[in-house]
């Protein structure tokens, strides 16, 4: 039920944080994994070969969607149909409103909503024609909770809700399934470097976690495995709090 051999997983942002996390994940139950990315091609693809036989790297800035096509028929044709998407890439911009700027906005947009609006439009009829799909949005917490400083991320995030039901809605009937996960405080090199020196900090975000831990990047990975597997065939539409129950303490 859970495994998920013979599927091919593209994941954006798939060689670092929560998008390893969940390549490595996916990988492990037995899927084959397209690990995208914009950063250090060399590196990356070094990872991705010593992550074993059928992980593969490919440099793509989602937020070039002019291209979006173009590269979704490089894969399939050079690697293979592409059976679940992972809409993992993202960006950031902590700002106050008035200090952020029309362009650090559009920044946040272009990668969050355009970029897998556009992977989105380019899979969802090759999906549809074969018969089978599965996509996955990486949301937030911030797509439930108000937070200050991040009006780009939390409006982002935020309108992943919506694609989920709407494209949920669209594509049901062609055998394809959509859904979200929402992660809480998860145990990343990011965290601990937000978290560096600021103990109160720390409590305070435990203090409003029932299970009062931050979450590994592997709960993020096996989480969109299951969401993926046939184990969830009758889970759509949805958003999936992974979170230690983070959202109920707020």
């Amino acid at each position: 039920m859970f495994g998920l051999k013979g599927e091919r997983v593209l994941i954006t942002g798939g060689a670092t944080g929560l998008g390893l996390a969940m390549s490595r994940c996916f990988y492990n139950a037995g899927a084959e994994v397209i690990m995208v990315g914009s950063g250090n091609g060399e590196e990356r693809a070094r990872l991705a070969e010593q992550m074993g036989e059928g992980v593969w790297y490919r440099s793509f800035d989602v937020a070039d969607t002019a291209n979006t096509a173009r590269f979704i028929d490089d894969i399939e044709q050079t690697i293979g149909p592409v059976t679940v998407l992972i809409n993992n890439a993202g960006n950031h911009c902590k700002k106050p409103i008035e200090d952020m700027t029309d362009e650090d906005f559009r920044s946040v947009m272009d990668v969050h909503l355009l970029g897998a609006f556009s992977l989105c439009r380019a899979l969802i009829p090759r999906m549809r024609q074969r018969g089978k799909g599965n996509i996955i949005f990486q949301a937030s917490m911030t797509s439930f909770i108000g937070q200050p400083n991040v009006i780009a991320y939390s409006s982002a995030k935020s309108a992943y809700l919506g694609m989920v039901r709407t494209l949920a809605s669209e594509t049901s009937a062609y055998g394809i399934r959509v859904n979200g996960i929402a992660p809480g405080w998860i145990e990343t090199p990011m965290l601990q470097k937000a978290l560096h020196g600021d103990e109160p900090r720390k409590q305070k975000i435990l203090g409003r976690t029932p299970m009062k831990k931050f979450g590994d990047p592997e709960d993020i990975g096996w989480a969109a495995v299951y969401l993926a597997s046939d184990a969830a065939s009758f889970v759509n539409g949805t958003i999936l709090p992974v979170d230690g129950g983070a959202l109920i303490g707020f």
